[in-house]
């Protein structure tokens, strides 16, 4: 597989949250309390985005989860002060 392949490419098509195979990255889902709307999603996500090593963000406020995809295990503190910086609450890893 080529090594820059993403979902808009034939080696990458149909790749969609979880692990998505690429080498050495990981993701991790994150229960945030207080989104209510596309935009609480937008704020966590674009904060969550800032942090190195993200490569992707998905918040769903209807569940309260957020899925991160990074090259490297995130720092939960690092998370925690992302999510706070937005106005949310983080609470930790989803089970």
């Amino acid at each position: 597989m080529a090594e820059n392949s993403s979902c808009c490419t034939p080696e990458g098509a149909g790749r969609t949250g979880g692990t998505d195979g690429r080498s050495g990255e990981v993701t991790a889902t994150y229960k945030v309390t207080g989104m209510t709307c596309g935009h609480c999603e937008g704020a966590v996500s674009s904060e969550l985005g800032e942090l190195a090593g993200v490569s992707s963000v998905q918040a769903v406020a209807a569940t309260g989860l957020v899925t991160v995809t990074s090259k490297a295990p995130l720092d939960e503190e690092a998370v925690r002060a992302a999510v706070d910086e937005a106005g949310y609450e983080l609470v930790g890893q989803a089970a």
